[in-house]
């Protein structure tokens, strides 16, 4: 699907740099920071405006940001969006040697079962170790 029809989808305005991003994360099957991101963006490339326009896009459901240690933060589409998109409520793999994340779509978080009186809204969960090919 394209970025335009993403966005019409999602009842969002198309700008420049909304496309770029999404494009730029079409292109790769794995997350990607911010730094990749803007390597593929180009002269779209802002950082006020990457950072407003990531968030336009989670707040609409287009992609989603995972946060590594408070440090590194990556994006990725959410499902529907194109052949690579992952599934929400998905479990991610940070490999401690090449830096990669990877989306694992068939490992979910939860349910958990929270004390009386809990309301559980959303969870994530990274596991940290070595990928296949750096173990």
């Amino acid at each position: 699907m394209e970025a335009s029809e993403i966005l019409r989808n999602h009842n969002l305005k198309k700008t420049s740099p909304r496309v770029a991003i999404i494009e730029a994360l079409q292109s790769s099957p794995l997350p990607m920071g911010e730094d990749e991101i803007s390597n593929l963006m180009g002269s779209h490339y802002d950082r006020t405006t990457f950072y407003r326009s990531a968030l336009t896009l989670e707040d609409a459901g287009i992609l989603h940001r995972i946060v590594i240690d408070k440090l590194l933060v990556k994006y990725a589409l959410n499902e529907g969006q194109h052949h690579n998109a992952v599934r929400l409520n998905h479990a991610h793999f940070f490999c401690n040697h090449c830096q990669k994340l990877i989306c694992l779509e068939n490992i979910h978080p939860g349910p958990y079962r929270l004390p009386e009186g809990f309301q559980s809204q959303a969870s994530e969960v990274i596991i940290k170790g070595l990928c296949s090919k750096c173990n």
